[in-house]
């Protein structure tokens, strides 16, 4: 069965840095737009970054400049560098990906910024 396993949340000092990684499996990875989506307690999901096949990238305007999503087809691997960590950065992450109707997640994982 497809799975998306995200690992490398944690707790990290403001300023800080982490490296999200997702590794995905039974699917054609290299077809599919991959994504890293954050939701915070009592807010909604949100995207924070997204990579297409074509390793195109798009941002969300507050981690622009911090974040950086990269992807490693060979290795089915997609993931999110993590600098200058604020405390509002704090959230579960989730691994996304999607192509033509199929639309997977990863179960999330937390990352905490506070000192």
């Amino acid at each position: 069965q497809v799975q998306f396993v995200e690992s490398g949340g944690g707790l990290v000092q403001p300023g800080g840095s982490l490296r999200l990684s997702c590794a995905a499996s039974k699917i054609m990875f290299r077809m599919y737009v991959m994504g890293w989506y954050r939701q915070a307690p009592g807010k909604q999901r949100e995207l924070v970054a997204s990579i297409t096949s074509g390793s195109s990238t798009n941002y969300a305007d507050s981690v622009k400049g911090r974040f950086t999503i990269s992807r490693d087809n060979a290795k089915n691997m997609v993931y999110l560098q993590m600098n200058s960590l604020k405390p509002e950065d704090t959230a579960v992450y989730y691994c996304n990906g999607r192509w033509l109707t199929n639309d997977y997640w990863g179960q999330g994982t937390q990352v905490t910024v506070s000192s």
